[in-house]
């Protein structure tokens, strides 16, 4: 495939972000160097634009193919449609190791020289859009997966709140318990009402024996492997593999807990175990199943004592321990979704990995598209 050189300031205008605090509330997105921080009633831009950080994270090059604004943390660009496709380009410049040329002294910052003097290869335009066209592919399937994975755990969501939040679980004419007048009693530990017949444990009572995690080198992170594990700081729970042998395989579900953080998320996969930091939690009670267990130390609101290690502080907090009949009730309806859930999941992973290992080859010409 042959290619031309170009350099940046031959192929797009860099233009400045502007301050946002006036704008109304809307429809457009707002971003920043980190991403969408808000949605406004007016836009800077409308076309097809790559969003190139000022400060910040660096290599967080973004790109914007609706009406959007950006803040005077990140660039926007317009970008020369007769030499350049806009996505093929952006998918180019996140190949590049963009940290290297900071021109900042405290927070990392980019100059617009720093961007224009980038040394590009492209090959001619129609080729550009042809490669474009698979990478939007499979860009488009990651997304539709990722929102389908959201409506599934919305949908779980609402009947949690519903059945465990309000207490309006059906009664035994089908009738919402709570709001039909269904026996209560006042709970001095939680300071409401519950339902007469449940209980409340500590969580430390209902989980069963707390796995270890353990502190890996970058250098132990392999990108594939027999064994996941799992990690609190990863968007896509897979943080790496291992290929130890060390008896760990988790069952699943499991729920994990992030100790730096307090971020909670569902297991559906089998995995290694959790990285540093990184708890899984099993609950040890047929009233608390997984499900149950996941929506529940997600609504939680974790003390925080001024450090990171939250995990001793969740184990106090109370739960609510229903009766069975619902429990096993309210395991069998949300089941289905949550087995659709990694099976997008799964199909989300097997498409990055794809698609990250067709990027560089695409761009440079050792893969060619007819």
């Amino acid at each position: 495939m042959e290619m031309k050189k170009y350099r940046l300031k031959e192929l797009l205008v860099i233009k400045n972000g502007r301050d946002h605090k006036d704008l109304k509330e809307g429809y457009w997105p707002v971003y920043g160097s980190g991403g969408i921080m808000r949605y406004v009633d007016s836009f800077l831009y409308d076309k097809p634009s790559i969003l190139l950080p000022r400060k910040g994270s660096l290599n967080n090059i973004q790109y914007a193919d609706k009406p959007f604004w950006t803040v005077d943390t990140i660039y926007y660009t317009v970008v020369k449609e007769n030499l350049s496709n806009a996505f093929y380009l952006y998918n180019y410049l996140k190949l590049l190791n963009l940290s290297s040329l900071d021109s900042g002294t405290g927070v990392p910052s980019m100059t617009f020289d720093s961007y224009y003097n980038l040394s590009v290869n492209l090959p001619c335009l129609p080729i550009q859009r042809k490669i474009a066209a698979v990478l939007s592919a499979l860009d488009n399937k990651i997304a539709l997966n990722r929102r389908i994975n959201a409506k599934l755990e919305q949908m779980a969501k609402r009947l949690y709140d519903y059945w465990f939040v309000q207490f309006d679980f059906p009664n035994a004419e089908g009738k919402p318990y709570k709001s039909s007048g269904g026996a209560m009693v006042y709970n001095s530990v939680l300071k409401r009402e519950i339902p007469v017949g449940w209980e409340i444990s500590p969580i430390s009572k209902i989980l069963d024996k707390y796995p270890t995690t353990k502190k890996y080198s970058k250098a132990e992170f392999l990108k594939e492997g027999k064994f996941p594990i799992v990690d609190q700081d990863s968007s896509s729970f897979i943080a790496g593999y291992t290929n130890e042998n060390d008896n760990t395989l988790k069952r699943f579900p499991a729920v994990l807990f992030g100790d730096h953080s307090t971020c909670v998320k569902f297991l559906n996969f089998e995995f290694c175990r959790g990285a540093d930091g990184t708890q899984i939690l099993y609950s040890n009670d047929e009233r608390i199943s997984q499900y149950y267990l996941y929506h529940t130390v997600k609504e939680l609101h974790i003390p925080n004592p001024g450090y990171s290690r939250h995990f001793k502080y969740l184990k106090e907090l109370p739960i609510i321990i229903p009766l069975l009949e619902l429990a096993k009730a309210f395991k069998n309806i949300v089941y289905p979704n949550y087995q659709k859930q990694t099976n997008c999941t799964n199909q989300i992973v097997k498409l990055t990995a794809l698609r990250d290992k067709l990027l560089p080859l695409l761009m440079n010409g050792q893969v060619t598209v007819k």
